[in-house]
């Protein structure tokens, strides 16, 4: 049957960015749910953004997140409901309320970050590699990618450690990112002699 939305072309590039962003999150869940994660992948990002900025409300959140607040609020209501955040009174002002990261949530953000996210992103990366030409055949390239299940085996397979801090001088995430690239919202995050941000 004939791809309408594909059909077409940048009348709905919209459409289009929505369908594989969906597929891809869609092939993600299903191998962060094989390994026992079950917070959906959509709501992943809100957890790693209280990890990273510290305690935030609902409007920081949504603007560190450039998402709606209507659409955070619900995010931050189903992390709540899971017990991987909590919201609370600000210390300074009662009338504030925050976000903050609890114990368990804490323990998961630290197990993406460690385990999960980096082998995500190499298999996203080894899909998207290959890409080239103008962005609506990169799209259709990317969605066969992953409806033909590639994104799935190339997680499943997994890539040698040594791919994953390939690009790295010393194998820290953050020491290999380019200057400003945690204001643009790029995959780092901001880390004290802890280990937490």
């Amino acid at each position: 049957m004939e791809d309408v939305v594909a059909e077409l072309g940048h009348l709905t590039l919209g459409s289009r960015l929505r369908r594989v962003g969906e597929r891809v999150q869609g092939a993600t869940q299903e191998w962060l749910r094989a390994r026992s994660i079950d917070v959906p992948a959509a709501q992943l990002p809100a957890l790693a953004a209280v990890g990273r900025l510290g305690p935030l409300t609902v409007g920081e959140l949504a603007q560190a997140l450039r998402l709606t607040q209507p659409g955070v609020t619900r995010t931050v209501a189903r992390l709540v409901g899971a017990g991987l955040v909590a919201v609370a009174a600000d210390g300074a002002d009662a009338r504030v309320r925050r976000v903050a990261l609890t114990p368990t949530g804490s323990e998961l953000l630290t197990r993406c970050e460690a385990e999960l996210w980096p082998r995500v992103d190499a298999a996203v990366a080894a899909v998207c590699a290959g890409l080239d030409g103008p962005l609506l055949a990169q799209l259709t390239e990317l969605e066969r990618a992953v409806q033909d299940g590639a994104l799935a085996r190339s997680l499943e397979d997994g890539l040698p450690d040594r791919a994953l801090e390939d690009d790295l001088p010393d194998g820290s995430l953050e020491e290999g990112l380019p200057d400003g690239s945690l204001e643009e919202g790029l995959p780092a995050r901001a880390v004290d002699g802890a280990g937490r941000g």
